[in-house]
This record gives C-alpha cells, structure tokens and sequence, in this order.
C-alpha cells in the first residue's frame, strides 16, 4: 500500500481515538510508520535524503520504544502493509502532518496525566515526535534544494524514489 494512504488512514484512527489507550496505540502506529518510510528512504531514496532518512528511522523507533508496544493482530500493523512509496516529497508533507499531530495528542495526554509515569512518557514520546517531524522538515528542505539546483527545463523524477 501506497505511504500516502497509509499515513491518511494513521491521521483519521488518531482523530477518531476516544480513549488513552486507542490514543496511545495509534501514536505507536504513527511512530512505526515513520520508522518503515525513513528505512524505505535511507534505502532506496534520493542520496540526498539517506542520512536524515536513517536519523529518522531512528528518532522513530525511539519513539516505538518509549510507549507500550499496543497488542496488534500482525495484520493490523500499517507499518507493514508499506509497499509503495511513489512521492517522496507528498509522503514526506503528510508525514510531517501526521507527526505534528502525534505531537498534539501526547501534549493532550500529558495534560490529563493522572500519574508521574504517563506524564513522562508521554513527553518522552513527544520529543521523539518532535525530533521525527524536525527530520521530515529538513529532507523537505534538501527536496526542495534539490529542485532548486536543477537546471531550468531539467525534468526530475516526481517520486524522488
């Protein structure tokens, strides 16, 4: 499946969270993800992207660990149904989205914390979150620098992949 459907199915599960756990289980979702497109980019995308790409892969799996690992089906994990990444730089903008808002959830979480662990992993996983987001932002950054540099007429190729 396609990363820019499964980031808008992560987007609209975290949306739709009504509990701590579902929350939870769906910022782990999110993080997951992050983890699978950065290992996809660090492999195979623009060489550009590759170190911040693995940076993220890492900072995501920072943020895996940090929260409980929620009980999945295997078949449930949208990390693993990632075949497919056909626009670096769109799957990069709705992952950024995605992260932001990971990052508002926690703060909302952490905000009604009713014990010192929760709050702290919870502000933990934000900063994973944040940290994620800040790496999506810079390859965006090196994206566009990229297209910047071409020369005028040059055609790139639109996944960047």
């Amino acid at each position: 499946m396609d990363a820019v459907r499964l980031i808008g199915t992560s987007r609209r599960a975290l949306a739709q969270g009504t509990d701590r756990p579902e929350i939870m289980a769906e910022v782990w979702q999110a993080q997951a993800l992050a983890q699978a497109i950065g290992s996809r980019l660090a492999v195979s995308g623009p060489p550009e992207l590759r170190g911040e790409a693995l940076g993220l892969t890492e900072l995501a799996g920072r943020g895996c660990g940090v929260l409980d690992a929620p009980e999945l089906d295997p078949g449930d994990l949208r990390a693993a149904h990632l075949t497919e990444l056909a626009d670096a730089r769109l799957t990069l903008l709705c992952l950024g989205g995605l992260l932001g808002e990971v990052g508002m959830a926690l703060v909302g979480m952490a905000s009604s914390a009713t014990d010192e662990t929760a709050y702290w992993q919870c502000m933990e996983a934000i900063d994973a979150a944040d940290e994620s987001r800040d790496r999506v932002l810079e390859m965006l950054r090196k994206l566009a620098a990229r297209v910047a540099a071409l020369p005028e007429g040059a055609e790139d190729s639109p996944s960047g992949v």
